[in-house]
């Protein structure tokens, strides 16, 4: 009798004991690139597993040929070809180019010599503009919007061409402008600590380029890149004969 009662305490304990679980939720957009950070040190013994939606996409451990992404851990899995980087030093895992059938659970399994870990990380990926580079005329303002909710410790970097152009860190004190970061944009950008968002005034043709903004915070991180094009604005001559031809053409209607 006492055995009966003894038998199920004990395995009871041993599925509960040492397994510890997370969540963590991540907004992306279409076309971004995100990261999933394991938070384990370089010099840790560790085995990694990494699941979509309970499929095995990538796994890391102590020997390198046992570390796979997405095929060759799954033989017939193409949603993730060539877009699964994993580092090999932390095993956290980097998705590039992100499409909306990337949507859901990815689970974060760390398998130590008597813990187990677990991290949830459940990802929505909103639909975004296709058009990769937006124009606008010379003169006018434009402004990016990260498309996500700015966290209090998220530390976000705005970069043009590589070049750092605007930061907001957790620390308010630590936010720094143009002025600070580069001179380029000087008077001329506007950064809204509260949103991310940054928009650039009187535009000119050496702003073209392609923009990007990285969101970092202790879990994950975020890349987002926008194409600009910058086009000359009509010259006031050209503006006229405009007018003129559009007043010439509306007469001749008239006329018939």
């Amino acid at each position: 009798m006492n055995l009966f009662i003894l038998v199920p305490l004990w395995v009871f304990q041993l599925g509960a004991s040492g397994v510890y679980t997370d969540r963590v939720s991540v907004f992306v957009m279409e076309g971004d690139s995100v990261s999933l950070n394991t938070d384990v040190k370089a010099n840790q013994q560790e085995k990694i597993k990494w699941f979509f939606n309970n499929t095995r996409i990538a796994q890391i451990s102590e020997y390198l040929n046992k570390t796979c992404t997405d095929v060759q851990c799954n033989e017939g899995t193409e949603r993730f070809r060539d877009r699964l980087k994993l580092d090999h030093q932390t095993g956290s895992l980097t998705i590039t180019n992100i499409t909306n059938t990337h949507s859901g659970e990815y689970k974060l399994q760390i398998i130590g010599s008597n813990t187990i870990s677990e991290t949830i990380f459940s990802m929505t990926v909103h639909e975004t503009d296709k058009t990769k580079t937006k124009s606008v005329k010379e003169g006018q303002s434009f402004t990016f919007y990260p498309g996500v909710v700015k966290k209090t410790n998220d530390l976000m970097t705005w970069n043009f061409n590589g070049i750092l152009i605007a930061e907001i860190t957790g620390d308010p004190n630590k936010t720094c402008a143009d002025e600070q970061c580069k001179e380029r944009f000087r008077d001329r950008l506007k950064l809204d600590h509260q949103t991310g968002s940054l928009t650039i005034m009187n535009t000119r043709n050496t702003d073209s380029g392609e923009y990007k903004l990285e969101i970092n915070n202790s879990r994950y991180s975020i890349i987002k890149s926008f194409g600009v094009s910058v086009t000359a604005a009509a010259s006031a001559g050209a503006a006229l004969s405009e007018i003129r031809a559009s007043m010439f053409l509306s007469l001749i209607g008239l006329c018939l």
